[in-house]
């Protein structure tokens, strides 16, 4: 959904597959964090909250959010989806140096001149996808499919603490904590 309000491809949905393979928590050894693998700096230009007591870059809508307009962004600097995956990868700096390095105006023109992380990202994205396209015909299933939690929204403009609301309600504190890894 939320894809389609920013005006992305669906198939974008795929770069959080290989980021992070879908998971809120995940931090990498460079400290990017969150399902979209956000760096500190970059959650913020692109308006994620981060203070002692939430990290909006946990949170799956409003970080997935931000990376659509961040790749939609990159998009329309580039005009390439390959290239815009590239500069979400390693930044656009990185992709600018390639493309003038090597003359080059797409990704495998200038693959030799990016960094070697990247050089297997848009590779890995095009997998991933064609794996979630085809997952059928290879038989690929989930192994451990968990079904989705009931949940409401609500919105907190104060301070919040997930194990007291969970003592006032019915949703047991784990599923709180899943619904919710941002607080």
């Amino acid at each position: 959904r939320i894809l389609d309000e920013e005006g992305v491809p669906q198939e974008l949905l795929c770069l959080a597959q290989a980021e992070s393979a879908f998971m809120p928590n995940a931090i990498s050894y460079k400290k990017a964090t969150g399902m979209w693998q956000f760096m500190q700096g970059t959650g913020k230009d692109y308006g994620l909250q981060q203070n002692a007591n939430c990290d909006e870059r946990l949170d799956p809508e409003k970080s997935t959010r931000a990376a659509a307009r961040m790749l939609r962004h990159l998009y329309a600097v580039f005009g390439d989806w390959y290239l815009a995956m590239a500069a979400y990868n390693c930044g656009p700096g990185a992709v600018k140096r390639a493309m003038r390095r090597t003359g080059g105006d797409s990704f495998y023109t200038i693959y030799d001149a990016l960094p070697k992380e990247t050089r297997g990202y848009v590779p890995l994205f095009v997998t991933v996808t064609y794996m979630m396209n085809h997952a059928n015909e290879h038989d690929i299933v989930a192994k451990n499919y968990e079904y989705p939690i009931p949940h409401d929204t609500v919105q907190i403009t104060g301070y919040f603490n997930l194990e007291t609301f969970a003592k006032h309600s019915t949703m047991p504190l784990g599923d709180l904590r899943k619904m919710n890894p941002a607080i």
